[in-house]
């Protein structure tokens, strides 16, 4: 069981983690995608986005997927209930720049928050954007389903 830090303590932490009252990196899972360069690339980004609690954002890093759902192992004190028994990921995880610092909507080059920001982004990107459909190449899959 992890011990109680006495908010006297907490103000004069010298570990972020020890101030970082909501537990911000065990918030959400970040995975990592490939580049998306073609119109088809970002329409499954729209589709991936669509869904609820699913951002994306653009990096130093990459591209990822952002999937916002709280560890499921996170005590009401912020502290992990299997912290003897973490996975790796957890234990290599470094402080050392993290959400403590800048959030990851702030230290990103891009941030989608949903399906609107997505697509007026490839909007600008691309011209034909709005005309995807009509192209020889995607109408087999694009007719509704019967």
């Amino acid at each position: 069981m992890a011990k109680k830090i006495k908010l006297k303590e907490l103000s004069e932490a010298v570990n972020k983690c020890d101030r970082c009252h909501k537990s911000k990196c065990c918030q959400y899972v970040t995975q990592n995608i490939d580049k998306p360069t073609t119109m088809k690339d970002f329409d499954l980004l729209l589709w991936q986005i669509s869904h609820k609690n699913i951002h994306i954002f653009k990096d130093d890093d990459g591209w990822f997927l952002l999937v916002l759902s709280q560890c499921t192992h996170l005590q009401a004190d912020g502290r992990c209930g299997i912290y003897e028994v973490r996975p790796l990921i957890c234990r290599d995880h470094s402080n050392d720049y993290c959400e403590y610092d800048v959030s990851i909507k702030d230290g990103s080059d891009l941030y989608f928050a949903g399906y609107d920001d997505l697509n007026a982004y490839c909007r600008k990107r691309f011209k034909s954007w709005d005309k995807r459909f009509q192209k020889k190449s995607w109408k087999k899959n694009a007719a509704p389903m019967v």
